[in-house]
């Protein structure tokens, strides 16, 4: 069975409530997939960013997707604050699960070596931990002259999402240097891949790609998308439009601006799509 799908089909596997990981605005991030996310209307997602959000984060916020999210951080980088998210913060219509870097990777390795939980030092004392009821503290098993140390329990995503530069017939996908996205993979229950292209020679059988290949085992789909991750940029292959990027932020300061750009780069999209 061939490993393509639609992506709207895509979109389709994600259910409302679910946990989806997401990666930073500096890693493949699949903004395609996030724009046929918000077509299809999905509601309460619980988003985890690995490690932080941006402007896809602030998309499924301002379109009223999420529930929760859990992340080091939410911003639009050297563009400025995320607007909807900031607005979001503020009125408390969504809940936030603040954390860090470190935790959100040690957490996915946790799930991913199969582990109930994965220990942390630099945590304790501070005030993430402080408000954070679900991680513990114990002392070190294995010295104790080391101190306490902070528990973590794992996080499964339901579903993980990313864009590629390349996938396989097989269903086999690269990812070069980014390793993250290979423990998010790894770690959810589901993955599924926007790419940039689809080659017919087996990822597995060239030594040098296999090095940075996720295998079919772990994809549960894979949505052939031209420039997926516009206007964010795909490291190597395009620059991002921060034109683009700028105009949105300018734009979603207002709810009333936020919902003319959704219409105009969102909605108005899918229109061309199907002309």
């Amino acid at each position: 069975m061939s490993p393509l799908i639609s992506l709207d089909n895509l979109a389709e596997q994600v259910p409302d409530g679910a946990l989806v990981v997401l990666p930073p605005d500096y890693s493949y991030v699949p903004m395609a997939a996030v724009r046929a996310l918000v077509r299809r209307g999905v509601k309460d997602l619980h988003l985890l960013f690995a490690p932080l959000g941006g402007m896809s984060a602030d998309i499924l916020i301002g379109a009223g997707c999420v529930k929760t999210i859990e992340a080091a951080a939410v911003t639009l980088g050297e563009v400025g604050i995320a607007p909807r998210f900031t607005e979001a913060v503020q009125t408390g219509s969504i809940i936030i699960k603040d954390s860090t870097c470190p935790a959100i990777h040690t957490a996915l390795q946790a799930a991913e070596k199969g582990v109930p939980f994965m220990p942390l030092r630099g945590l304790i004392g501070s005030d993430v931990m402080n408000n954070r009821a679900d991680w513990k503290v114990a002392d070190d098993p294995f010295d104790a002259s080391g101190g306490p140390i902070a528990l973590l329990p794992a996080i499964q995503p339901d579903v993980a999402i990313f864009h590629a530069p390349l996938a396989d017939q097989f269903g086999n996908v690269w990812l070069g240097k980014r390793r993250e996205l290979i423990t998010m993979a790894h770690a959810s229950k589901q993955t599924f891949v926007t790419i940039e292209k689809v080659q017919k020679k087996n990822l597995l059988d060239d030594e040098v790609m296999a090095a940075g290949t996720l295998t079919s085992m772990y994809v549960g789909g894979i949505a052939e998308v031209e420039h997926g991750c516009w206007p964010l940029g795909l490291a190597g292959h395009y620059e991002p439009d921060i034109k683009s990027v700028i105009d949105y932020a300018r734009q979603a300061k207002t709810k009333e601006g936020f919902a003319a750009w959704l219409q105009n780069n969102v909605i108005t999209e899918q229109k061309r799509a199907a002309q």
